[in-house]
């Protein structure tokens, strides 16, 4: 850093200020990492010259050579360091043995990358290794010790099998050192608990990172809280105080932390449900003390990830961020230091002219007719077999009459006797193996005697081949449906179980014709093929992919293959007779255009070698070379370096007979080390180095440029050193000032004879480039391809391109074709090429290529990680830029963390040299990247498979926080005031109509006996016991549909007077006191209910633990007890067992229970007398429930709300005694508590009560009641419906044939305290429509803690609306509507019509005025059922005024309303309500306390979580929450454990595309982790808490850089 050796205490007061300020802005993200750097230096800089010759050089890593030794040889065996050792790599590179793909190979370039991290080293990231669960991924070559399986195995289990085998060391499958810490890594609960063993790892020079953590405690030792626990003691960190959970061996039970609860906190808790499908349990709730600092064991793996992103490295972003669609992206500002081209403008490059030749065939079959006449006896073809002997020879006659025969047969034998088949012109696909040349030229060559156009394909390994449909794409476009192959080629093509030869994907029926001698027919005497003179009818088609993956075919003409021919004969010098040595594919490029029809031209014998023997025998070319005297040889780099690595095998080889060497990817920037080494070892056997002659080519263009053999002892052609920089701004710049960033590039020769080449800009219009630019190369020559065959549209861009100048003008008539490589003209009109088209990635509008990054990340030592040919690097669009990413495969034998290592030093190396950060490195099993025939990667189904999520990688490390630099500035709050612009005039505020509305009106009662009966619900009660005693009231099913349970009004009445009876005879229960009701869900609970208030007591309803998860459940039970100082628990015998049980004790302390009565057998007693309020503003019962934020809360509800709420009820919803409602809801708070226990008693309807844990067991309980009660009216929670649409989606029609029948359903009401789920309330009417549900039926309910129902859809007012509006405007907290379909736009549901007797207002939280219509504000309600306050939060009165009774700051001061701490609107529509008037609709958005503040901006989990489900097919259930400036998405994974990794691209782009926000860490889970309630909400501060305590036991955890 740029202060070392300066004491800051030492600076001016000034000096210093300026020092915080940046530091301030560094931590707001304000500036970036860089600009803080630069900036910083600038403010020391005059303090730094006095003390720079005092500072000490940086120490060095005492096992790390410097970059002065970094290329020191390496002692010993290269393979000496196992993958199991744990000390730091030397990164000295070291020769393998020959498996390496040395193409990228350069020395210079490895010194330059072992430069550039060591320049890395002193400033090193701690970057976080990721924890991946150890089931996972054990590759296969190492299953003989594969670890236990840990998934589901308890803590105990866990180590007492690590302890058993002592071959078993942990530290092989769980990483425990990570770069920058040592701490005994908590990769997964199984091992994180239970175990302490430190481990040591090195120690790097880091300014950053924290001293280590102490390892891993034995259970229930409680840690120190660290420096960031400290920090953070606020932020609601689980007392968890290193207590591991049990790791439940059955996915049925959940996690939960024993904690002994103190008896007077905040009160906050959480609910988790015992799986996803049992969500119907008590919430575990737990408490911080305040105050009180957490002992905490925050995962270190947290810890690590915020030390590395404390300095964001962001480019210095433009002031204000300006919320428009274009202006979402921040662009960033060009530098003017930035190279530009300053040469004039370039003159189109001439070749020599083509010599005119007398003796040169008028067409290429010419020349075939003449040697197979003339030289019937010389040699044309030998080919190898797999061990490299000589298998065959063709000679030219037997080559001659072998291609008229299968002319013949072509055009005269293929159909019955009077119809034909193939016409001269048709296209044939020739589909031959690369060790069998011969068959393929008599194929190519009787296609040409019989003027049909060969198309020379791959042959078909399996229907999944890479890019199979895509050659599929090829073949229709060529319009093929012919296939020529040999005998043994068709035996080996898949077949189906008929056998016939499979149909593969995306291909033409295709009839497939055998070639083989045997099948041919002799012609007749007379018959002769026709040879015309060359013209421009099509000869042949080469296939070629684009960037994309299109497979296009190249169309030669006639006259183009002669030209061409005769071109390459000239400029390579061929004369008859001689030898060459072909390694290359002969069905394309130059293995073609000098193996198979150049060599044809002039009588040369070529030696065929297939791409199999250059596996078995890497020398065998050579060896060829040797014996026949080759005076030719047709290479690529790989050739040159197979060769290399084996040459020490063999004595007595001589080159010196080789006048051309031919490169073939010459091209490839990276090819000079190649040849170089190549030179280096073969000059000793006879090799010159004039005789290496790299060449360029392109399937368009086809051989662009080659190097002349050169002369003996001529000096060699000079070479070019580039600056990278210079290159990624397309510019040509001799570097000089850093050699790490170079790039040395060899010329490929002239232009070919007889060719024009000019320099175009590669993108927009076809303008002439300067001397000193890089742009593609375009050629005009006789000798190229003409069209792209069938598709014109592309053929015009690529083939037919007249140059311009700078002023726009033409500069000829002449078209001109792009090669799709990228160089320039050097000095003495050499070319130089520095990359190709495909290759190019645009980044920031820098231009990077692909072969330059590859070559960077195998400079990177050690290279044991990877294979070295097994790289793809593409890119993809993420957020309006393209992002890079690279894909390599992992050997076997890699340990994780040195896959880590290796992998976060490519991103230092890549940064440093190319300035460019990687968005995702991914590491994927050997052998698992898809192929192309000869062995190379697929890159456009690798990324492919990277976009679709099926990749499978094995490791991952994504890095969107250094390489997304484009994000819009993180916004400013403006300070609020009640401005002039929020003047009120009336009912407007600011020109626009106040945001209220209000349902009807409650009405007067006149009628007296009303008012008695109304009153309090006791005697409403009593005088239904009274005028109709057998009216039925309540129905409980159980899961078979049975009627187990019924009460009259007279039963009710009773039951609950024993009850009262009990109550009143127990001393120490007075009247006044808090009883807690503990009852699953049925009538005993509504009869204690009534029991207690007729003994004059409150009660509280509590849902029951769970009997199989006590230590989950239980807890929440002890903390709503304890909480409401409940003087009695009332209950069941079997709960009554239950809570004084052994597993209780367990979980929490029994003997301090309050009085427990069992309500079971009580005897038949009637209370002395019936409790009567004294008035209607004494507490009626209290409300406990659990938050989605974790917040357990108790509301007092009055007996006059509860008459106020029943009544509001009863009118929405038209009840009175002759109705029958369904309930399938949970009965302990909210509305659901009321419409089980209250409304029916009020209103005198019959309520059917299914408890909603019976349709687990079975799903078709509700909707089956329903239709056999025919049932008008029912209410459900959204876990039900979500139950009912995942389990019942498929089975409408056996529902139907059952007779289900839902035509009855009025309306299905789904109660809840959040933002309408539209989605599955939409899907829901639809999957049931079938069954008659009408589309209008299911609408949605709407309460807070405040006022338990404000809206409810009835059977009156109009229909609920939907409205779309803008997510982004959403996020600046206002509301823009937008039509359906817009980008980024949000479907939203009105909430239900607003009850009677309910006012809400749409307030601004923080200057509390009133907001206008379609403004985005805080619901506040006021109503005569609203709660009464919260209960005990101690010392908490102004909350409760606030949340209560709050009076707006302007326009109408004297209302008291509640707050409901949701955000929403109000819309007026053009629909009318039943008094006429518009109906004004209330539209939520989300709960205040959920939402998460990032970047200044305001986000609903909600809308980010819909996103990520939709991000993959294996994604269930996701949740989001913050954890201090980092966003967090937990997914579910429901697929395979193998797709785990693939999720973390997608869901990173997902967010970034949708939100404009960048994921810190993607955790995956296995299905049921993320908690849920009762009411079918997330729990995410439940999942927050257990995170950072380490309790997930994660399938795999990414941490984003």
């Amino acid at each position: 850093m740029a202060e070392r050796g300066v004491d800051v205490s030492a600076l001016p007061q000034e000096v210093r200020e300026q020092l915080a300020e940046l530091d301030l802005e560094l931590s707001e993200g304000d500036i970036t990492q860089k600009g803080y750097e630069k900036k910083r230096a600038k403010v020391l800089a005059p303090y730094l010259t006095q003390t720079q010759n005092l500072a000490p050089p940086p120490a060095y890593d005492a096992q790390s050579p410097g970059p002065s030794s970094a290329s020191a040889p390496e002692p010993g065996p290269s393979n000496s360091s196992s993958s199991s050792s744990r000390h730091r790599r030397t990164r000295r590179p070291h020769r393998s043995s020959g498996t390496r793909d040395e193409r990228y190979r350069s020395d210079i370039h490895t010194e330059a990358v072992q430069a550039a991290l060591a320049k890395h080293k002193e400033e090193k990231m701690a970057l976080p290794m990721p924890t991946k669960r150890r089931s996972t991924y054990v590759q296969s070559p190492i299953d003989n010790c594969t670890p236990p399986d840990s998934s589901s195995s308890s803590d105990d289990e866990a180590v007492s099998s690590e302890s058993t085998g002592p071959q078993q060391s942990p530290d092989t499958w769980i990483n425990s050192s990570v770069h920058g810490s040592s701490t005994s890594s908590s990769a997964s609960s199984t091992l994180s608990h239970g175990e302490s063993r430190p481990t040591q790892a090195p120690q790097p020079q880091s300014q950053q990172v924290p001293p280590p953590p102490a390892p891993a405690h034995p259970p229930h030792s409680h840690s120190q809280p660290s420096a960031l626990a400290e920090a953070y003691a606020q932020t609601r960190i689980d007392p968890g105080g290193g207590v591991g959970p049990p790791d439940v061996p059955s996915q049925a039970q959940a996690r939960g932390s024993r904690v002994d609860l103190p008896a007077n906190a905040v009160v906050r808790g959480m609910s988790r449900g015992q799986s996803r499908s049992s969500m119907m349990e008590t919430a575990d709730v737990r408490r911080v003390g305040r105050g009180v600092p957490v002992s905490s064991r925050v995962s270190t793996k947290i810890q690590q990830l915020l030390n590395t992103l404390k300095r964001p490295k962001r480019p210095p972003l433009s002031e204000f961020f300006m919320d428009d669609q274009e202006e979402i992206v921040e662009v960033p500002q060009a530098d003017p230091n930035t190279p530009r081209p300053e040469g004039r403008q370039i003159i189109p490059v001439k070749g020599e002219p083509l010599g005119v030749v007398s003796n040169w065939p008028p067409a290429l079959q010419a020349a075939l007719t003449r040697w197979g006449a003339t030289q019937g006896k010389s040699p044309a073809l030998t080919a190898l077999d797999i061990t490299g002997k000589p298998l065959y020879t063709l000679t030219y006659g037997k080559l001659w009459s072998r291609s008229v025969k299968l002319a013949y047969t072509l055009l005269n034998k293929l159909g019955t006797k009077n119809e034909q088949i193939l016409k001269p012109g048709d296209r044939v696909a020739l589909v031959y193996p690369n060790s069998d040349p011969g068959m393929f030229w008599v194929a190519f060559y009787g296609c040409l005697l019989a003027e049909v156009i060969p198309v020379p394909i791959e042959v078909p390994l399996s229907r999944k081949d890479a890019g199979s449909s895509q050659v599929g794409f090829l073949l229709g476009s060529c319009g093929v449906g012919l296939a020529l192959t040999s005998e043994i080629c068709l035996k080996g093509l898949p077949k189906t179980p008929t056998g016939e030869i499979l149909q593969f994907k995306g291909w033409p029926r295709l009839k497939w014709v055998v070639t083989d001698s045997k099948y041919l027919t002799k012609p007749s005497k007379d018959w002769q093929p026709h040879i015309p003179t060359a013209n421009t009818d099509t000869a042949y088609i080469e296939y070629k992919a684009s960037k994309e993956g299109t497979v296009m075919g190249v169309a030669v003409s006639k006259v183009a293959m002669l030209t061409h021919c005769q071109a390459l004969t000239q400029a390579c010098n061929y004369c008859e007779g001689e030898t060459l040595v072909n390694v290359l594919d002969f069905k394309k490029d130059m293995g073609l255009w000098h193996g198979v029809l150049t060599s044809v031209m002039n009588r040369i014998h070529t030696i065929s070698v297939p791409y199999a023997v250059m596996k078995a025998c890497p020398l065998s070319w050579v060896q060829r070379v040797h014996i026949h005297k080759a005076r030719v040889a047709l290479v690529k780099c790989r050739d040159l370096h197979w060769a290399m690595m084996a040459h020490r095998d063999q004595r007595d080889t001589s080159l010196a007979s080789l006048r051309m060497l031919i490169v073939a990817d010459g091209a490839n920037p990276w090819s000079v080390s190649s040849c170089d080494a190549f030179l280096n070892v073969f000059q000793a056997y006879g090799l010159k180095p004039e005789v290496i002659c790299p060449c360029a080519t392109s399937p368009e263009a086809m051989t662009v440029a080659i190097r002349r053999p050169g002369v003996p002892g001529a000096p060699l052609p000079a070479r070019a050193i580039l600056s990278m920089t210079g290159l990624s701004h397309g510019v040509i710049r001799v570097n000089t000032e850093d050699k790490n960033s170079a790039l040395t590039v060899q010329d490929v020769g002239h232009v070919m004879p007889g060719a024009l080449m000019c320099i175009v800009k590669p993108d927009g219009p076809p303008m002439l480039c300067k001397t000193d630019e890089i742009g593609e190369i375009v050629v005009n020559s006789r000798a190229g391809g003409t069209m792209y065959y069938g598709l014109s549209g592309v053929t015009k861009n690529t083939f037919e391109v007249i140059p311009v100048n700078a002023s726009g003008a033409p500069i000829g008539e002449i078209p001109f074709v792009r090669s799709g490589l990228l160089g320039f003209v050097g000095p003495g009109s050499l070319i130089f090429v520095v990359g190709k088209n495909e290759g190019l990635l645009m980044v920031s509008g820098r231009r990077h290529n692909a072969d330059d990054l590859v070559a960077t990340a195998l400079a990177v030592e050690p290279v044991k990680t990877v294979y070295r040919g097994r790289i793809a690097v593409f890119s993809v669009t993420v957020f309006y830029d393209e992002r890079i990413v690279i894909v390599a495969e992992q050997r076997p034998d890699a340990s994780e963390e040195d896959s880590f290592q290796w992998m976060s030093r490519v991103l230092q190396a890549i940064d440093s040299i190319h300035q460019v950060g990687l968005y995702c490195l991914a590491l994927v099993p050997a052998n698992t990247l898809p192929k192309t025939p000869l062995g190379g990667i697929h890159i456009s189904d690798t990324k492919q498979l990277f976009l679709e999520g099926a990749l499978h990688p094995c490791n991952i490390l994504m890095c969107p926080h250094t390489c997304v630099t484009n994000m819009p500035k993180p916004r400013q709050k403006q300070p609020v005031g009640v401005g002039p612009a929020s003047i009120m005039v009336g009912n407007l505020v600011a020109g626009k109509r106040i945001a209220q509305a209000a349902g009807r009106d409650l009405g007067l009662i006149e009628d007296q006996d009303l008012v008695r009966k109304h009153q309090f619900l006791t005697e409403a009660l009593q005088w239904r016991a009274q005028t109709d005693p057998d009216h039925t009231l309540y129905v409980l099913l159980n899961a078979k549909g049975v009627a187990v349970c019924t009460a009259t009004c007279v039963q009710l009445h009773k039951r609950a007077e024993k009850i009262a009876a009990a109550l009143m005879e127990r001393s120490g229960i007075n009247i006044g006191e808090n009883v807690v009701l503990l009852y699953p869900p049925g009538i005993d609970l509504i009869a204690a209910f009534y029991g207690c208030l007729y003994a004059g007591c409150i009660p509280v309803t509590v849902r029951p633990p769970h009997p199989q998860n006590l230590s989950a459940t239980l807890p929440t039970v002890r903390m709503i007890i304890d909480v409401s100082k409940a003087a009695c628990i009332l209950t069941t015998q079997v709960l009554t067992k239950i809570l004084r049980s052994k597993e209780a004790a367990a979980t929490v302390n029994i003997k301090t229970w309050p009085i427990i009565i069992d309500t079971d057998d009580l005897p038949r007693k009637r209370p002395p007398t019936i409790y009567k309020p004294p008035n209607a503003e004494m507490i009626a019962y209290l409300d406990f429930s659990v938050s989605t934020t974790g917040m357990l809360t108790g509301v007092k509800i009055s007996h006059a709300a509860v008459s106020a709420l029943c009544r509001s009820i009863k009118l929405q919803c038209e009840l009175y005694s002759s109705r029958q409602i369904a309930i399938c809801l949970d009965p302990y708070c909210g509305l659901g508590f009321v419409l089980w226990c209250l409304a029916s008693v009020y209103s005198g309807h019959q309520s059917i009560l299914i408890p909603p844990m019976e349709l687990e067991s079975s799903l078709t309980l509700w909707l089956g009641t329903l239709s056999q009660y025919r049932i008008r009216d029912t209410f459900c929670s959204y876990s039900v419906m979500e139950l009912c649409t995942k389990g019942l989606g498929g089975q409408t029609e056996m529902l139907k044939a059952r007779g289900v029948n839902l035509s009855c359903v009025r309306s299905c009401v789904v109660i809840a305290e959040e933002r309408p789920r539209l989605a599955l309330t939409h899907s829901f009417s639809k999957l049931f429509k079938d069954l008659g549900l009408s589309m209008r039926a299911v609408s949605t309910a709407f309460g807070s803690r405040v006022n338990l129902a404000i809206c409810l859809q009835g059977t009156t007012g109009p229909d609920p609306s939907t409205v779309y509006v803008d997510m982004k405007s959403l996020r600046h907290d206002r509301v823009r509507l937008v039509e359906r379909g817009a980008p980024q736009s949000l479907p939203l549901m009105e909430s239900g019509t607003i009850l009677p007797g309910v006012r809400v207002i749409i307030v601004n939280p923080e200057t509390r005025g009133p907001l206008g219509d379609s403004h985005l504000g805080e619901i506040w309600v006021n109503s005569p059922h609203n709660a009464t306050g919260y209960y005990t939060i101690y010392g908490e009165e102004n909350l409760q005024a606030d949340h209560f009774n709050t009076k707006l700051s302007f326009g109408d001061p004297q209302t008291l309303w509640a707050r409901t701490g949701y955000l929403g609107f109000v819309k007026r529509t053009e629909l009318t309500d039943s008094s006429g008037d518009r109906h004004d609709a209330l539209f939520v958005v989300g709960s205040l306390d959920e939402t998460l503040e990032l970047r200044g901006l305001r986000y609903h989990p909600i809308d980010i979580e819909t996103s990520v489900s939709r991000a993959h097919r294996s994604i269930g259930e996701s949740a989001v929450f913050t954890w201090t400036n980092l966003l967090v998405v937990v997914a579910e994974l429901c697929g395979s454990e193998q797709d785990a990794l693939d999720l973390v691209p997608l869901v990173t782009n997902v967010v970034l595309e949708e939100h404009h926000l960048i994921v810190g860490v993607v955790v995956i889970v296995d299905p049921g982790v993320i908690p849920i309630n009762s009411r079918g909400e997330k729990q995410r501060m439940h999942l927050r808490d257990s995170f950072l305590a380490d309790q997930l036991d994660p399938i795999y955890v990414a941490y984003n850089m």
